[in-house]
């Protein structure tokens, strides 16, 4: 059953009603999209979203009152209202997990990204279900909401809804967006569609129409912040500014015995059970590599073999794949309306690209996203959002130091390694052989829980390879023990600097090298492991921003400015990467 333009505004009224009460009850939150969009979101739960097939995702996230009040009446289990902003109970920005929440939003624009993952992710599993999303003034300022949005028009996402609430004002005053978004929209292939905010009948047609778009579609919803208030049609009244007397009067002017009944109704419907099933990994043995090869060549090898024997992944990379080493040569690209590959090419929209790999994980899909270490600044907030979000998604950045040579510092990176290791909840793992390139793929997919970063080189260089009997899972482990079987000195290194350590322990009798593949998990580890691989003085080598080895190291050779154009070889020996060098500078501490 449809509800009709009556019911539906006192279904709104009610959504009102009650998000305004868990406002008033924390005494803070976002008023403004309360008493403007209250209809939108209500057609969209009431008349036009199945739940358990459709998703939406509410990427002005500030209306996460308006949002838990639907849910709340349209039986979702999200517990108490009441509980709103304060300690232990709903958040202040809707996140993951939350019932009937499909995306963490808050931060600007990562919604709409994440709606577009959701909507590409339906088309890959060939399910017949919609994305909507709704989006401020404030979302499309934001430019990874362009990037994501250009990208749903090239792959011509019908399934998509994005509705915008425009009512021309953010918290500085008049909002600056551009001045023709419904042109720009069109431009980018979206069917566009507009109508006023509270005009329920116009709306209702708007999204009928919507559903049978052979394009992605954008409805401009008209709409004045903060209407029926005091501020109306202020900027003001974005946050939490109306005195306790006038939010008491504007909830009891909403409250509806029959807005209630008919959110008992939508509380009734059955709800489909989607499932998708994931393919089992299978156990791949670990090839024979060449004396010098890249990591990112070895990853390359590693991930076609897991491709080939049809590892549950979906790859993508920001328009560097031959770069990267993620097209393998299982790869089957996925375009507009032809969606059962297993590649994505994102062009150069690395922040679109992190965004809407969320939606795709939301949906069930093991997306892998692949750019330059460097450019992984242009993705952070969406790995941020990953990482509080606990999804599992899989990052691969190559070219991960100065030896990335002639093009110079502003795609070698410096600072990009350690500040990844920083986010909480993300693995991240800078392998030195193939040993531990599985290691990393085996253990980003196996994790249901967190995102993974890998880490690779751009240059070849020797490998050394792990012992036998190497405890990966630990996060660290002796790679070559000391000559003597005294350890007086320990050196940490990861990576590409693996052999450049080996070589400077060969020169003594008693270092050792350890491989700290993974930080994170070597953090995890109890005082007893830690004691036995961190020896006697210790010693980190690593081409990054030094400071963080200082949690292990006595000492540490880095890199803490920017690189130079020139070979990768001489970079390394000019900016200390040397063995004689590192000898001379630290043989007080080697003995």
């Amino acid at each position: 059953m449809k509800f009709n333009a009556k019911q539906l505004q006192q279904m709104s009224n009610t959504v009102r009603a009650t998000a305004l009460g868990a406002v008033l009850s924390a005494h803070s939150g976002h008023i403004g999209i309360v008493l403007d969009a209250s209809e939108i979101i209500t057609s969209i739960y009431a008349n036009h979203l199945r739940r358990g097939i459709d998703r939406f995702v509410l990427s002005a996230g500030h209306g996460s009152a308006m949002l838990y009040a639907v849910l709340k009446l349209a039986g979702y289990k999200i517990g108490d209202l009441n509980t709103f902003r304060k300690y232990g109970g709903l958040p202040g920005h809707p996140e993951y997990g939350i019932d009937g929440v499909d995306a963490t939003t808050g931060p600007l624009g990562q919604g709409v990204g994440n709606a577009v993952g959701l909507a590409l992710s339906q088309k890959i599993r060939g399910i017949r279900a919609r994305t909507y999303c709704l989006c401020s003034d404030g979302d499309l300022m934001e430019g990874v909401s362009f990037e994501s949005l250009s990208f749903a028009g090239r792959y011509n996402l019908n399934n998509l809804i994005v509705v915008w609430d425009d009512n021309k004002l953010s918290i500085d005053g008049a909002a600056q967006t551009d001045i023709d978004i419904c042109a720009r929209m069109r431009s980018m292939g979206f069917n566009v569609m507009a109508v006023r905010g509270n005009d329920i009948d116009a709306l209702e047609h708007a999204l009928d129409r919507a559903e049978k778009s052979s394009y992605p579609v954008f409805i401009q919803c008209k709409n004045v912040l903060g209407r029926a208030s005091s501020l109306e049609n202020k900027s003001s009244a974005h946050g939490f500014a109306l005195s306790d007397t006038e939010m008491l009067n504007l909830i009891s002017k909403n409250t509806n015995a029959d807005g209630l009944r008919l959110w008992d109704v939508v509380k009734r419907r059955p709800i489909a059970e989607s499932v998708r099933a994931i393919n089992a990994m299978q156990r791949i043995k670990i090839p024979k590599t060449p004396e010098r090869i890249s990591s990112r060549e070895l990853s390359g090898i590693y991930l076609d073999l897991l491709m080939k024997a049809d590892t549950d992944l979906i790859i993508g990379s920001a328009d560097l794949s031959r770069n990267t080493n993620v097209r393998t040569t299982n790869a089957k690209e996925i375009s507009a309306n032809k969606f059962n590959g297993n590649f994505i090419n994102y062009g150069v929209r690395e922040h679109a690209m992190a965004a809407i790999m969320n939606g795709m994980a939301v949906d069930g899909l093991r997306s892998v996203g692949s750019t330059f270490l460097a450019f992984s600044d242009y993705m952070r907030p969406s790995i941020r959002i990953a990482a509080l979000s606990h999804l599992p998604v899989i990052y691969v950045f190559s070219h991960d130091s100065i030896a990335v040579g002639e093009d110079g510092p502003t795609h070698q990176p410096i600072e990009q390694l350690p500040s990844l290791r920083l986010i909480p909840n993300l693995n991240v793992y800078r392998p030195c052989n193939m040993t531990e390139i599985a290691y990393a793929w085996n253990s980003a997919i196996k994790n249901t829980d967190e995102p993974s970063a890998i880490i690779l080189s751009r240059q070849k260089f020797k490998q050394i390879p792990s012992p036998t009997d190497a405890d990966l899972s630990r996060g660290a482990y002796v790679i070559v023990p000391a000559k003597s079987g005294h350890t007086r000195t320990t050196i940490i290194a990861t990576g590409s600097e693996i052999p450049l350590a080996v070589e400077i322990a060969s020169r003594f009798k008693n270092v050792q090298v350890v491989s700290m593949v993974n930080v994170k998990d070597f953090k995890k580890q109890d005082a007893k492991y830690k004691s036995s691989l961190l020896r006697g003085c210790v010693i980190a080598i690593e081409a990054a921003t030094p400071g963080a080895w200082f949690e292990f190291a006595d000492a540490v050779i880095g890199i803490d400015h920017f690189g130079a154009s020139g070979n990768g070889d001489t970079l390394y020996k000019e900016y200390g990467f040397d063995a004689d060098k590192i000898i001379n500078e630290i043989k007080c501490y080697i003995k």
